[in-house]
């Protein structure tokens, strides 16, 4: 089907309801986030290739656009594979409403992310972006109660991290972006309304196990994707862990209250809409949540064991990238990777 992408974004700006609202970004921004590399490139320990993207102070609107873009590539291939046949109206009104669904979706959490490492891992020719949405970050510092250059500085620190990561680990890019081509070539979009009529108990309590471990993509990926989809959610659980365990590490050196922001983080995460959490549970978004918390635990653990230089072996290649397992174990990880370390 042909996803009506322009009605897919009206509708975004309609849910993020005040899309265009207008945000001061702090003078000091530019120097910020300058800052905020040199620091994070000390805590880690690693080097970008290149310069990195400068920090855009956006409104929802340009953040719906920019996901939007990543979207409509690395979505539309699979959905226009799954093009049924019949009437061509028919086809017409099955693309408008994936459309307002994804726009729905996206206007949604416009309203809550505070900023984002944009890029996009199919095509190697877009440029990566940096993206701060300035009215969210002012709306967050004002519910949590923290300072505001504090929070701007926080959130900088986290989102110039996964630019550091990307922009000095050779095989990060690549490689997500192989597994995430393979993942998305097995979606079959062409379900047969005749196999509903068979399904009984025991589907669906597999399904909803399969589900609840791997979002909606883990339910549909056949036993021979599994692996892939395993590589991706350990590889995205190390970027998402390393890039929490740094925001600590770099920003003891700049802010005030770490552990108060680190609080406040922790309960606007957990303080989600029961509309969210729902979503959040058929998308798999979700995992993303225990990605921060295992992927953190998962660092301090090998800092412990190991020290800074030990985690830098997690990045050194992409069979050394901790599986999900690992994650939630890692000890594991430190047993297979001994020889390695040694």
């Amino acid at each position: 089907m042909d996803v009506d992408w322009g009605l897919a974004g009206r509708i975004a700006r309609s849910a993020a309801g005040d899309a265009t609202s207008v945000s001061v970004a702090p003078a000091v921004l530019p120097e910020r986030a300058a800052a905020a590399r040199d620091q994070v490139v000390a805590a880690t320990g690693l080097q970008p290739r290149a310069p990195l993207p400068e920090v855009e102070w956006v409104d929802r609107a340009t953040w719906i656009d920019a996901n939007l873009a990543t979207m409509r590539t690395t979505l539309g291939p699979v959905l226009a594979k799954g093009s049924a046949a019949g009437p061509a109206a028919l086809q017409a009104a099955a693309g408008a409403v994936v459309a307002a669904e994804i726009g729905g979706l996206i206007g949604l959490f416009s309203r809550r992310v505070l900023g984002q490492y944009e890029v996009n891992l199919l095509d190697p020719a877009a440029a990566p972006r940096l993206l701060l949405v300035g009215p969210n970050l002012d709306r967050a510092t004002t519910e949590l109660g923290v300072d505001r250059d504090e929070m701007v500085t926080w959130v900088t620190l986290h989102e110039i991290t996964h630019a550091v990561q990307f922009g000095a680990v050779d095989w990060l890019r690549d490689s997500l972006g192989a597994a995430l081509q393979e993942l998305m070539s097995a979606l079959d979009v062409k379900p047969d309304p005749r196999t509903l009529l068979n399904i009984d108990l025991d589907d669906v309590r597999t399904w909803a196990g399969q589900i609840r471990e791997g979002g909606l993509l883990g339910a549909v990926m056949g036993a021979d994707r599994r692996a892939l989809l395993d590589h991706v959610q350990g590889t995205m659980g190390l970027v998402e862990g390393h890039a929490e365990w740094t925001m600590d590490r770099a920003g003891a050196d700049v802010l005030d209250d770490v552990a108060g922001l680190r609080a406040a983080m922790d309960r606007r995460r957990e303080d989600r809409a029961p509309l969210l959490r729902i979503l959040d549970r058929l998308l798999g978004f979700d995992l993303k949540l225990k990605q921060y918390a295992q992927g953190r635990q998962f660092c301090d653990a090998v800092v412990r064991a190991r020290g800074e230089d030990g985690l830098r072996d997690a990045w050194a290649s992409a069979d050394l990238a901790p599986t999900p397992a690992e994650l939630a174990t890692p000890a594991r990880w430190l047993q297979r990777t001994e020889a390695a370390a040694a």
